[in-house]
């Protein structure tokens, strides 16, 4: 080859190998070929089986018809453009605003200055403030807003937490299998040790400690410094909601091991059996009943607006607490955090408008709490309906729906089938899913995309969206798939 022959200077083989060893399934393969789909329907085409493309792969509400909440919207619209409140008879007397959308503007206004300026690394103030008075509320217990960190949705502080606790590539952190793969894959990328343990699919997906401890003592005899335990509760992609004497094992346990819990909360509004219990009540509830014992077991937990009712993934706005860390260790946490200068304002906006919504006897909490028992209902509806399906499906086993925006039903599928799946280089529930997506225009995840059991298959589907017709459809492609390949 002449040496004048132009070549790029980045190829496969010469890029950082931890950004090619990390997977992540839900924006991977059968997500891919969903988007194609959609763009040929988009463009007229209609020599496929199916009229529209359901992204039921990623728990993104709003994609697929979730409303966005009017008392959000409203005063976004007014921190994006704050020349409107200079037309206050128009805004409520022509276009529906109420006045306690203007008062929580301008006040968010003065806090922020502009939407479009840089707010402290580690968040603006007054809406950290605005968190601590939800967490003090939520739990019974102080928060001080000194330990609260805004952060781009949730992922962005898993980040962030992930980076500071991986020291090196033996850094170990305990993560939940099945789990959402962002963690698998972050660790990969930081050339650290992921170590599993298996949740328990009879109880509902619960934690189970003798597994936990098994993980742990498996890891340490191979010599990992392991570092950190992961719950995500409600659980994704498990839709587990932890009870109470499980909460209490694992913080029980992390005290014992010395091993920081980051705990995943972005669901917690999503609960339909029990209530939801935050780790940081549970933290504080056995300080208070061992005073001393639990002083030194450093929790962060995470919450979002992308879940729940609030649905605006698209925003990217998160917060981590931090509990019981060392003063050092979270100044470096405030250094790293100041490396991307800070969240989106408008994001940490709306994390303030979602902490701290519209209370009974204000004006827009009639429509607001219309608005968020509807979409509610709506989701624990359509969970029932589609579990209600996989139990008539052949070979399907799923747990009642407890939480979160998934079901992750247990697939018993034939060798054929297997057979099949391997001629083509896939396992049997990436070829159940593909076939699917084929099929019916459903995109779901298989399984294994989150890690499961040796020997057991899954898929992952969203409840999110609307209607039933792709539920059918769902059963319809099982039951010919299940005939094809007996």
């Amino acid at each position: 080859m002449s040496s004048t022959t132009p070549r790029r200077r980045l190829n496969i083989n010469n890029i950082n190998p931890h950004i090619k060893a990390a997977k992540y399934a839900v924006r991977g393969e059968l997500a891919v070929k969903s988007e194609e789909y959609r763009s040929y329907l988009q463009g007229g085409l209609t020599d496929l089986p199916f009229d529209q493309v359901i992204s039921a792969n990623i728990g993104n509400p709003q994609q697929l018809d979730q409303k966005p909440i009017t008392f959000f919207r409203q005063v976004l619209s007014l921190l994006e453009n704050p020349t409107l409140l200079s037309h206050e008879d128009v805004l409520l007397n022509q276009l529906g605003y109420k006045p306690d959308v203007l008062e929580r503007a301008r006040r968010l206004l003065k806090s922020v200055g502009s939407v479009g300026a840089y707010s402290a690394s580690n968040g603006v103030p007054a809406i950290r403030q605005s968190i601590a008075k939800f967490l003090e509320e939520r739990d019974g217990f102080p928060a001080n807003k000194a330990d609260i960190y805004l952060s781009a949705g949730a992922s962005s502080g898993v980040n962030t937490l992930l980076h500071v606790l991986c020291a090196d590539e033996n850094s170990g952190i305990l993560v939940p299998i099945p789990q959402y793969p962002l963690y698998t894959a972050s660790l990969a990328v930081l050339n650290a040790k992921c170590v599993p343990y298996l949740l328990d699919e009879a109880r509902n997906w619960g934690t189970d400690l003798a597994t936990i401890k098994e993980a742990n003592e498996k890891a340490k005899a191979e010599g990992i410094d392991v570092r950190a335990i992961v719950i995500i509760n409600p659980g994704n992609p498990t839709g587990a909601s932890l009870p109470e004497e499980d909460i209490r094992a694992v913080i029980d346990y992390a005290q014992q091991e010395h091993l920081v819990i980051l705990a995943d909360e972005v669901y917690q509004t999503n609960v339909f059996v029990g209530e939801f219990i935050s780790f940081k009540r549970m933290l504080r509830q056995l300080q208070k009943e061992n005073p001393g014992k639990y002083d030194c077991v450093e929790l962060a937990s995470l919450h979002s607006v992308s879940k729940g009712m609030v649905g605006e993934c698209g925003h990217r706005g998160g917060y981590f607490e931090l509990v019981n860390f060392d003063p050092e260790v979270q100044a470096e946490i405030y250094k790293f955090v100041s490396i991307m200068l800070c969240a989106p304002v408008i994001g940490q906006c709306l994390v303030e408008l979602m902490v701290n919504p519209p209370k009974p006897g204000e004006p827009s909490h009639d429509l607001y709490r219309k608005e968020y028992d509807g979409i509610f209902n709506g989701l624990k509806e359509r969970a029932m309906a589609l579990h209600k399906a996989f139990e008539q499906m052949e070979g399907v086993e799923c747990g009642s729906p407890q939480g979160s925006m998934y079901l992750f039903p247990t697939i018993n599928l034939s060798p054929k089938a297997a057979e099949a799946a391997a001629q083509e280089g896939r396992t049997a529930d990436e070829f159940y899913c593909m076939c699917m997506l084929e099929a019916t225009g459903v995109c779901v995840v298989p399984g294994s995309g989150f890690g499961q059991k040796e020997g057991s298959l899954h898929f992952r589907t969203t409840f999110l969206a609307p209607g039933t017709e792709w539920v059918g459809s769902i059963i319809k492609f099982h039951q010919e798939f299940m005939g094809k390949y007996r």
